[in-house]
């Protein structure tokens, strides 16, 4: 059943004719006195809440019930209505626990994906109470994970997340250090979904500048633009059925953010030549290292697109903070490479081990990868040692070093392992690009961004 909150009868009538056509049962109210009411005694699967009933448009009133409808149903998911002319309505709303919100004049298709995530989202989390014992044996079961190396508790937790929220389309958002599998986790939420034919389009948009975003997004008709000598086909476009994870959100103009959350909002875009908006259904997954809170503080990130990209969030923890994932992902690369060349398989001695379990690995699993086929391919040996692993560029930091790192930012660490990247391939762009899983591109921004010049 889902309740439907609003003064106004035309849009109580609107939405109840939408939702009964798609086979739902709805209860509707004008006043807040019957709402609180029913609450009470009744748990709805869905509340359509408007921020308004008297001709009053500060929201208050709404904030206000959405308030007491969470003390008497927590965890029934709310929807707040409200136009594009009070999204600070809407983000205080989402601040107070509001699952979504969507404007006026809705998009009948995004109102309706917004409900069904709902619906799915509090279904699995109910599922996930009654069964918090359940053990990666039975994931694996279950869901395509088999590729996905890692038993430790905290990534234990982030699978039980992705088969959770897989089945539906509610927007994710992922943060973690550089390195910690991001874009391994979108595709395995993609590989585990309904969408699993569609296309899986990966974006970085640490690669795309303000003058291109709207060409490689949206794509262009021919002749839109001086050069725009054929039609080209954007992201969104190529990820229509499927799912587009959109990398390294944190590094997105303010100007092209407007754009991307009207895209997340109404579904739609507006290809540059062309006035006519293309319908798209795209799961967007979005991924950062950034501190997207404290970038909002800055003003350099929108706090409505915040809280659009941010309906589900996953955070990976770094590697040194996941015990023996570290072994068992060491092992894994060292056969995948060892195959992958021919080569005899290896095995790794106890000081070996302990070597990998003592290293800080600020480039987490993308770094561990580089070290141990580095290693394998040079000793030549079926059975790696501690020696082995020790390279000048991979003896451990003094410890003093360490302690710095340790009470350093994420930025003192990026900015750090980039110095360390560029004293070890003696400035070889391409191979600092690649052992730091960068494109040269973004390697030369963050060059930039950290005034860290060199000869290239």
């Amino acid at each position: 059943m889902i309740l439907i909150a609003d003064d106004d009868s035309s849009i109580r009538t609107s939405l109840s004719l939408l939702l009964k056509k798609e086979k739902y049962e709805t209860v509707d109210f004008a006043e807040p006195g019957g709402i609180i009411d029913f609450v009470r005694h009744n748990a709805p699967d869905v509340i359509l809440l408007d921020m308004n009933f008297t001709r009053e448009t500060t929201g208050e009133e709404g904030l206000k019930l959405l308030r007491q409808i969470r003390l008497f149903q927590p965890t029934v998911p709310v929807i707040l209505i409200t136009g594009w002319g009070s999204i600070d309505l809407a983000v205080a709303g989402m601040k107070e626990g509001a699952f979504d919100f969507i404007n006026k004049p809705w998009n009948s298709r995004a109102l309706l994906d917004s409900i069904s995530n709902a619906i799915a989202l509090s279904k699995s989390e109910k599922e996930a109470a009654d069964d918090i014992s359940i053990s990666r044996s039975q994931l694996d079961k279950n869901y395509r994970f088999s590729d996905i190396i890692g038993k430790s508790p905290a990534f234990a937790e982030v699978l039980k997340t992705v088969a959770r929220i897989s089945p539906t389309n509610a927007p994710v958002l992922i943060t973690g250090e550089s390195g910690t599998g991001k874009g391994v986790i979108a595709e395995t939420i993609h590989n585990n979904s309904p969408r699993c034919k569609g296309p899986f389009v990966k974006v970085n948009l640490s690669e795309i500048s303000q003058s291109i975003f709207e060409t490689e997004m949206f794509g262009h008709k021919k002749d839109a633009f001086t050069n725009a000598h054929i039609e080209r086909t954007g992201h969104f476009a190529l990820a229509d059925g499927g799912t587009i994870f959109i990398d390294e959100i944190g590094d997105f103009d303010p100007a092209s953010q407007v754009k991307l959350l009207r895209v997340l909002q109404e579904q739609t875009f507006e290809m540059p030549g062309d006035s006519n908006p293309q319908k798209i259904d795209v799961r967007v997954i979005c991924a950062t290292n950034r501190d997207l809170p404290k970038m909002i503080e800055q003003g350099l990130f929108r706090e409505v697109l915040f809280y659009r990209i941010n309906q589900i969030h996953i955070h990976l923890s770094p590697l040194r903070e996941r015990g023996n994932d570290i072994v068992l992902l060491a092992q894994s690369f060292a056969n995948q490479f060892t195959t992958a060349n021919n080569l005899p398989l290896v095995s790794f001695s106890d000081d070996a081990v302990q070597f990998l379990m003592t290293q800080p690995f600020h480039g987490n699993v993308s770094e561990l990868k580089k070290l141990v086929e580095r290693t394998v391919f040079m000793s030549d040996k079926e059975k790696i040692t501690a020696e082995d692993f020790r390279t000048p560029a991979t003896v451990k930091k003094t410890q003093t070093q360490g302690q710095a790192l340790q009470a350093g930012t994420h930025e003192d660490i990026e900015q750090q392992t980039i110095l360390e990247a560029l004293n070890t391939y003696r400035g070889n762009m391409s191979k600092v690009a690649k052992s730091l899983g960068l494109s040269r591109g973004a390697l030369y921004r963050k060059l930039g961004k950290y005034g860290i010049e060199c000869e290239h």
